[in-house]
Order: C-alpha cells, then structure tokens, then sequence
C-alpha cells in the first residue's frame, strides 16, 4: 500500500490564457523535489465531471515546440478545450521524459536517431518504457475539490493510474494531434506497443473508441 502524500499549495495566481481568467496553482510534495501545477478554469467542486488534462512535462515539445513528438501540441489543444467549455483543470506534472528526466531523454533521443523507437530507447537506458506516477496528480485533484473526471487523453495507463489512486474517471475525451513525418514513428510506437488509442493515416488505433468506464472497477 502506498504512503500517502503531502501536499502543499505554495502559491496560486490569475493567468489569462486562450481568452479566458486561469488560477495556476503551484504545489510542493513530501514525495520529490518538483514543483506541480494545476492550470483551474472556473467552479471544478460541483458533481458535474470536469474537463481535465493531466499532462506531464515535455520541456522539448512543450516549450520548445519539437516535432519529434506530440505533447505540445496536445498541451495547447488541452487548454483551449478547456477554455472553450468554460470550466476545466490541467494538472502539469513535472516528470520529464516520462519520468526518466531531461538528461535520459536526449540520450534517448540520440539512440532513436540510430533507429531505436522510444520503448526501446528507454530499455537500452536502463529506464521501463514509462515510469510516470499519478500520486501527484490524484493529490491536486482532491485538493482542488473535483469529484470526477472527463480525462482528455489517448493512454489507457493513464486512466489506470487516476483510478487506482481513487480518481473517478467518468468518461474519455480523444486528444489527438496532428501526425508528420517527425513524429509518425513515435505515435506508432504509442499506438502499437503502448497500447495508446491513436487513429493514424484512418486506421483504428488499438482499443479505439473504448471509454474510461471500461476500466472502472
């Protein structure tokens, strides 16, 4: 069993973004060093599920804007979505890499330049394929007072973790981006060996179109 966390809300502030009034909230954990960050749009205490995101750090994609992947794009689309409904949260979770760290990840990418996919790539490194955690994320939204989720994600590992951790999954929403040349690879790899539901070049992605309740105990 799982010790359970401490959470501390450090500091919150308004952020305009994509036309409408953001709180960010910046969390400390007893569990790492980061720093976490819920980006709340509106009342996300009432029963209602809520639109989220639970996005974790792609310093390359997100900021950088790299075509090697698809993160940044799905972050963008993630707030605007959220904005567009009016009420949402996105919890951005600070485990680069997913969850090997910056330093892995661009030996990582080097070896996917020798022609290695991601999974194997992090293998090679000593890494599991994905070594993310979600006890940050289950924490803010209980913090935060949200009773249940519409997910916005393609990861069903995703999904697994929030519910393992007591987060009511309600529902599944595709968060889909654009496919290139730079990145066809990469979301291959999601889709056939990570089991992500991807629709690429009008192919059904595996398990496509299954919804969270699926995976609800």
């Amino acid at each position: 069993m799982e010790e359970p966390l401490t959470l501390l809300r450090k500091a919150s502030a308004r952020l305009p973004a994509s036309g409408e009034d953001f709180q960010l909230v910046l969390y400390g954990t007893d569990s790492d060093d980061e720093e976490h960050l819920a980006l709340v749009l509106g009342d996300v205490t009432t029963p209602e599920p809520v639109l989220a995101r639970v996005h974790s750090e792609c310093f390359t994609g997100d900021v950088l804007g790299s075509a090697r992947c698809d993160c940044g794009e799905q972050l963008l689309k993630a707030i605007a979505r959220i904005a567009a409904e009016g009420r949402g949260v996105l919890v951005y979770l600070r485990q680069e890499g997913r969850g090997i760290g910056l330093l892995a990840k661009l030996q990582a990418y080097n070896l996917q330049d020798e022609g290695y996919d991601t999974v194997e790539a992090n293998l090679l490194l000593g890494h599991q394929a994905d070594e993310r955690d979600y006890s940050v994320a289950a924490a803010i939204l209980n913090e935060l007072g949200v009773q249940a989720i519409r997910l916005l994600t393609n990861n069903p590992s995703k999904i697994e973790g929030l519910l393992a951790r007591g987060i009511e999954v309600a529902d599944r929403i595709p968060l889909q981006g654009s496919v290139t040349a730079e990145n066809e690879v990469y979301l291959q790899t999601k889709r056939m060996r990570m089991k992500h539901w991807l629709n690429l070049d009008g192919e059904p992605g595996v398990a496509d179109g299954r919804s969270a309740k699926h995976f609800a105990p």
